[in-house]
């Protein structure tokens, strides 16, 4: 598992608890797309990570593996924040704590509000097709890596490639938003 500094623990555990706090009962799989969403729109309007999780393309979008792992197998990051409830086959996500607004900037608000507002009332599946639509970074990762096919007939679900934020922005703005993921990656590596 990555490691997590604290303060980024924190920050996760309370963006997992805003969602399913705004959404009854989240599939683990809402949950993934959700966070991948505050992701994408933060990192391309602010030219800087929210989280700096790393989305990989898999066969149902992009994926924080770590995320996906910990709502599978635990939750272990994210104990104390929120349970996973199993249902049948089904896992859904439900908080804990109460939402701390305190871990976030004013734009990360704005954010992670606008994200709910315009795909909360979204299922899971229809969350799927959105990333999947053509011209995402998900869809244009999967096509040059020749994925789009092998997932489609599900020869595979998963695969090792990280979705590129900075590949959506100008020159300047993809350099500073790669400092700045590297910034997270130092913090994170201190797990303090």
């Amino acid at each position: 598992m990555c490691k997590f500094s604290s303060e980024h623990k924190a920050k996760l555990g309370n963006l997992v608890i805003f969602i399913a706090g705004n959404v009854n009962m989240p599939s683990k799989t809402k949950v993934l797309k959700l966070i991948y969403l505050v992701e994408e729109k933060f990192a391309l309007r602010f030219h800087t990570p929210f989280l700096g999780l790393p989305f990989e393309v898999w066969q149902a979008g992009p994926v924080a593996k770590d995320v996906f792992i910990d709502l599978s197998d635990g939750p272990f990051l994210l104990k104390g924040y929120v349970d996973v409830v199993m249902d049948g086959k089904a896992s859904y996500v439900k908080p804990l704590a109460e939402f701390d607004e305190d871990e976030f900037s004013d734009n990360e608000l704005q954010v992670m509000k606008e994200v709910m507002d315009e795909f909360g009332h979204m299922s899971a599946a229809e969350l799927v097709r959105y990333s999947h639509k053509r011209g995402t970074f998900w869809y244009n990762l999967a096509k040059e890596h020749n994925l789009l096919q092998a997932f489609k007939n599900k020869e595979c679900n998963s695969s090792e490639y990280v979705i590129d934020f900075s590949e959506g922005m100008n020159p300047i703005s993809a350099e500073f938003y790669k400092e700045q993921l590297e910034n997270f990656k130092i913090a994170n590596s201190y797990n303090l």
